[in-house]
Parts: structure tokens; sequence; C-alpha cells
């Protein structure tokens, strides 16, 4: 049998300190199909940079841009040969000083060029710890000579056919003669300015080197040892998922499940790459394979949840029999960058689900200037404190007898919205953020197979 390519992406987690990191390179030493490495930054350090950038005080960046030289350096010494990078090492951190002292304005551009530092850091000194414990010869690769993008900083989209290209140019004889390091999240525009991908970008990234590699297998190791039916810490007795198809994947990372980035499944979707996701902390335990088609389809698999939910109604009486009314709202959202989720209509009122907090993707809070624009053609009401439920499973649309004791169960329950049939693959719906628990409790118990 041929060798298998594949890429392997390590979180936050699996990089906390040395352990984790000695654990990895044991993952990736007993495996020589591994052919490149995807590292996240080291636990806490993209945090500790997000609190650099939010705060204008040089002393108070100042003391951050420590905290994270004391965490490196604390791994670094625990390094065989800590000295063949401490060079590379003391140049980044001195270079993170200079920014949080002198930076007087802080554009986007520099916001994503500070949260660089986590990635970098860390693959420079988990490709020297990899050397070390294995014996082998890894390259340490800038990853913002492939993972090209447009300058939307702080949500960079990649551009897959320049990737490709650089891919071939730069990866392919790397790869051919060795194993590679390389860092997720980070990528650079075309004028060679460093970009992010946005928050929890670094999966993203792995399947973006997958696809442009032509890799057999996207690995994503993590620190929980499987994706679950729902969150065991909702449900103690959620259980793993052995097998999964991308569909229902995309549904579940869309839909709140926090194992996988959503953007992961699309690249590895497009060239039919096999995902798997384990833990770095427990290895041996089976973790899930995601694949284009699952062999066991059942109706329901899982359920996730998504709190922080607001719900828009837009209520006007010129929506009856007009057109363009639509156009005109999601026009007013469209230009204030605002990401809809759900939606159901009425002849005159339409309500929509927005997440309530801002985050890496674009979508945006509500604000007063949204919400005036909206008014001038329509009455608008605000629900927040909900949560999005989501039942995720195979031909949810054509099931006959499904809605009844799905509803049926949560007689008690106020559902305050329900999109149904727009996807063979979810059934979504909205309740208030304290019932959640109790809701998702209840249909695990009923609709989940043992």
């Amino acid at each position: 049998m041929p060798d298998l390519r594949k890429v392997a992406k390590f979180g936050g987690t699996s990089m906390a300190d040395a352990d984790a990191m000695r654990r990895c390179a044991s993952i990736i030493k007993a495996d020589p199909d591994k052919k490149i490495i995807v590292v996240s930054a080291i636990a806490g350090t993209t945090n500790l940079l997000t609190d650099m950038i939010s705060v204008s005080d040089s002393g108070e960046r100042a003391e951050i841009a420590g905290e994270i030289r004391k965490k490196h350096l604390a791994i670094l010494s625990n390094l065989k040969n800590p000295a063949s990078v401490e060079k590379k090492i003391l140049s980044l951190l001195d270079e993170l000083d200079i920014i949080a002292l002198r930076t007087q304005i802080m554009t986007l551009m520099l916001k994503d060029e500070i949260l660089s530092f986590g990635e970098r850091l860390s693959s420079i000194i988990f490709t020297q710890l990899l050397s070390e414990e294995s014996g082998e010869d890894f390259t340490w690769f800038d990853a913002r000579k492939v993972i090209i993008t447009d300058n939307n900083f702080g949500s960079a989209e990649p551009d897959v056919n320049a990737i490709s290209e650089k891919a071939t140019e730069l990866m392919e004889p790397l790869i051919e003669a060795g194993r590679i390091v390389t860092q997720g999240f980070i990528g650079s525009e075309k004028n060679g300015a460093t970009t992010t991908l946005g928050r929890g970008g670094s999966d993203y990234s792995a399947a973006l080197f997958a696809e442009a590699t032509d890799a057999d297998v996207l690995e994503i190791w993590t620190d929980v040892t499987a994706i679950y039916t729902t969150d065991p810490r909702i449900v103690p007795g959620a259980r793993p998922i052995t097998e999964i198809s991308f569909d229902e994947a995309s549904e579940l990372s869309v839909f709140g499940a926090k194992v996988l980035h959503p953007a992961t499944v699309v690249p590895a979707i497009r060239k039919n790459i096999r995902v798997y996701v384990g833990s770095s902390i427990e290895p041996d335990k089976p973790g899930t394979w995601i694949v284009k088609e699952s062999k066991d389809k059942p109706v329901i698999r899982a359920i996730s949840l998504r709190k922080n939910q607001t719900l828009l109604t837009v209520h006007s009486l010129d929506m009856l029999h007009r057109h363009g009314y639509l156009a005109k709202l999601f026009q007013v959202l469209s230009d204030h960058k605002i990401s809809v989720d759900l939606v159901t209509t009425s002849e005159v009122s339409v309500a929509l689900t927005l997440d309530s907090d801002i985050h890496a993707s674009g979508k945006q809070k509500l604000n007063e200037k949204i919400l005036s624009e909206l008014r001038e053609f329509a009455e608008v009401e605000i629900e927040s404190k909900l949560s999005l439920i989501a039942l995720v499973g195979n031909n949810l649309d054509a099931t006959a007898g499904l809605s009844g004791p799905v509803f049926g169960a949560l007689e008690n329950v106020n559902i305050r919205m329900i999109c149904h049939g727009a996807s063979s693959h979810n059934l979504c719906f909205l309740v208030a953020e304290d019932k959640a628990t109790d809701v998702i409790n209840v249909l695990h118990d009923k609709f989940i197979k043992p």
C-alpha cells in the first residue's frame, strides 16, 4: 500500500507546556505519514496578545509582553538543546517588547502582526523539541509564504488558487525531503503584510494545507477524545461518535460544536479528504472520522447548542405582496457587516437570529445606527438571552412524524423560533437561555440511540 500523506494539526492545549509538546511529539514520531504539522499558539498566548492589543497604556502592554516572554522561556528551558533556537525566540520576544512600548496607533494590520507572534513562537520551539524527541530533522516553515489571503485583517479570506501554487512551489520539495512544522491561523496578503484567519483559524489553516498538498487525511488533535452526541458537560451520558459525514459535521460546527472551526471541513469537502478528530492527551482512545458518506445514517445524530443569541423581528405592512422588501432589509444588515444565521418569515414579519457577541468572523452587535436605519421602514423588536438548539442528522426534512415527538417532549417550554426544511441535516429552534440545558437533556435522552 502506498504511503499516505497526512496533515496533523495540534491546538493550543496540545502546546500547553513541554510535557504536552512531548506527548504530541510521540504521536508524530509514531506515524511517518504525518508530513505537515500545523500548530497553534501555546495555550493562553493568543488571549494575552489580545489583551495587549486592547490596552492603550504602554506600561500595561509591556507587562503582558513580559508574561508572554516568561511563558515561552519556561518551555524553552525544558529543551535538551535550547541554545539552538534561543536566538530566534529572543529576537521575536524583543520585537514584541518594542511593539508594546512604542505603538501609538493600533491599526488592524498591526493587530494581525501582533497576534501572529503566538504561532510563530510556538512553532519554532516545537520544531526543535520534535527533532530532539524523534531524532529526525523537521523543517520549520513560515505559513505566510503559502497561506495567501485578501487584506481583510482579522478575518482574512484565503485565495485557494494562490495557496495551491505556492504550496506546489515551496512545500512540495520540502515534503519530498522530509517533514514540516508550520503555523495555523496566520497568512499574508499580496503586499506581504501578515493576516489572520479569525479566532480558531488554525483548523482552517490545516485544512487549506491539506487541500493544497493533496493530502489523504487531515488530523485535528485537540483536548477532547472525539466529537460527541452533545456536550458531555451538559449531558454526562453523551457518547463519542465514531464516524460522521461532512454534511453533519458542518452543521455541528456551525451550530455551536467547538471541536472544529466551522470553516475546517470546506477545503476537506472540496478534495474529499478524510478528517480525523482525536485527543493528544489520550491518543489511544478512538476518535471521530469525518467522511463524505458515513455508513450509519441515524435521523438524529447529535444535538448542539449555541448560546448568546439575539432574535431580531422586523414587522411592516409594506411587506404584504411587495417585492424588494427583503432585499432592503438584508442590504442594511450587509452594509453593517451583520451576519444572519436563521430566518423565518410571515406575510408581514421577518424574524432572524444573530450572535450577540462580536466574533472574529465579522459578526457584530446590533447598535443604534443599525436599528435607526431599520426603523425607517419597519417596527423592530429585539429579544436577547436566547439559545439556539440544533438537532443534526440525516433526512430530517423528509422524516414523517419527527416534529410532533420533538416538540411534544418540550410541551412546557416556550419555543421562540423554528427553522425546519431548509436543510436535510438540521432542525433548529430558539429557547430561553435558562431552559437550554434542560431541553438538551430531555431531547438527548429521548432521541439519541444508546
